[in-house]
Formats: structure tokens, sequence, C-alpha cells
């Protein structure tokens, strides 16, 4: 009997997966695709790994290995699947002419991209950060002390691409949950990436490279009602892999000592220039709303 409870707890311990703070190392994220129902409940397949629910609550970046803080919406939904309670909205909308009006008002909750147009995002990585096009690319950027979500540059189909503020911790302490509309047969890729030190070791410089997260979401407009789903995983939060023989900066950063997958919550101070990549293939409009924890 002893022996087969030495062996349990030696299994449990094996089995637990490896932390380090302002990270989690995970099995490789896949693609989550979420497809509006043809008439009763929403039909959606999702291939994402367990991550899609579940947020880190610390942004530091020593070696301590630490559990993440699950940080959930309220349980109450309504009847098109999103929480019930307050929330900022944005719309991502899809556009046939390209849009030439100034967009930096930053009074409004809707952010224009090209309806057929974008990137792979796979195409991305290891291109140098100043030389990618920035039509169809939301920025981000962390929202000042005292300041929230905001619009700042609506204009995803000019050269300067679509600029978002958002909460500092909006990883930890909003979720983000998304629907696809408008006319059906419309599909959108969307990945969040960042900038990582280029050949020169330093991060900030002109030779820093782009790398995108291997969860992308994909949002599909089909027939008949189209209800929310949870996409914090995938638009707050960007795991990539880290070779500490390719990216000794970034690797000592995050106290990485072997080839992992590692998930980092936007904003992240080892990586800079985070955006999202929106490959978008016909839909009219994806719908967000950003709760709090």
């Amino acid at each position: 009997m002893g022996r087969v409870l030495s062996a349990l707890i030696t299994l449990a311990i094996t089995s637990a997966p490896a932390y380090v703070a302002g990270a989690y190392v995970v099995a490789p994220a896949l693609t989550t695709t979420a497809v509006a129902d043809t008439g009763g409940a929403a039909a959606k397949t999702t291939t994402a790994t367990s991550l899609a629910n579940v947020q880190q609550a610390t942004t530091t970046t020593t070696a301590t290995a630490i559990a993440p803080t699950v940080a959930t919406a309220s349980v109450a939904t309504t009847g098109n699947g999103a929480p019930s309670g307050t929330h900022y909205n944005l719309n991502i909308i899809g556009v046939s002419k390209d849009k030439t009006a100034t967009m930096t008002n930053g009074d409004g909750h809707r952010i224009f991209v090209q309806l057929t147009g974008g990137e792979d995002a796979v195409s991305l990585n290891g291109k140098l950060a100043n030389q990618i096009a920035k039509v169809n690319k939301i920025m981000l950027q962390p929202a000042p002390a005292g300041e929230s979500f905001l619009v700042l540059d609506a204009n995803a189909t000019d050269s300067n691409g679509a600029l978002l503020q958002l909460p500092a911790s909006v990883s930890t302490t909003w979720t983000v949950w998304a629907r696809a509309l408008g006319k059906p047969g419309g599909k959108s890729n969307t990945t969040t990436c960042a900038t990582t030190a280029g050949v020169d070791g330093v991060l900030g410089t002109a030779d820093d490279e782009v790398v995108c997260s291997l969860s992308t979401l994909t949002m599909e407009r089909a027939k008949g009602k189209s209800t929310f789903v949870n996409v914090s995983a995938e638009l707050l939060f960007i795991t990539i892999t880290v070779d500490p023989t390719a990216n000794t900066v970034l690797a000592t950063c995050l106290g990485v000592t072997a080839v992992t997958d590692v998930t980092l919550p936007l904003f992240n101070g080892c990586l800079q220039s985070y955006f999202w990549n929106y490959d978008n293939q016909g839909l009219k409009l994806l719908q967000l709303r950003f709760y709090p924890a």
C-alpha cells in the first residue's frame, strides 16, 4: 500500500505544469473557431487548449514559481451568450472601400478594417517590426493611470493601422467575449502579436522582430442566431515558443532555460508593441464585449 501511495504522489508531481512568474508554460495552443448556430443553441467548434478561460494574475518577470489565478466574469449570462452586467463594447467593421477620413478623435466604439485583407499571422513571425504593413492591424497600448478603454485611431484600412487603448491590467481584470455578425459566409482570423529583440539583442531598437501567438481566434458568420463566446485566451494573452539559444534576451527576461511554450498577458514587459493581426476573409462585423472579471 505504501508503494502504491508513493507512486501516486510521484505521478501527481511529474504531471503538474511548470510556471514562471509573469507567464505560464503550456502545451502548444491551437486555433479556436466559433461559428454562429443554425437556429437553436450556438454551434461552435473549439480546438484551443484549456487556457480558453484561464487568466494570468501577475506580470513580474522573476523566475519564482507560482500558480496562476483564475479570473472569471459574472456567471449570469444573457440570451445571446454574453455575461450580464456593464461592459465596454467594440465593433470591428469590415468595409469594402478603404476609409480616408481622420478617425483619431477618440470618441467611437468602432474600428474599420478591410473586408478582405490583412496577412496570415504565421507569415509575420521573424519579420522586422518596422517593415510590416499595418493595414488590418490594431495596435494596442496600455491606458495611463486613471484611464480605460479608448479607440485612439479607428482606421485600420490605412498605412498607420488602428490604435486601441486598453487598461494596463486588462488580461487579469477583464474578460472579452466575441460574436460574428453581418452577412453569413464571412470569416476572420485574429492573432495577438508583439515584438521581441532582434539580432542586436536589445529590445526597442530598429531590428526588433515580430512574434505572433500560437493561438488564433477564428470567427465565422453562419446562418441563424449568433452568440458570444469567451475569447480572452486568444485576445488578452500571447502564447509563444521561447528558445534560449535563439533569443537569449527574452529567455532571460522570462527565466526560461529550455525551449518552452509560454503564455504572457498583454503588456508584459518582456515584449513590446502588442497588436492584433486581423486577417479578414469577408466578415462584416466582429463584436467584442469586455466585462470586468
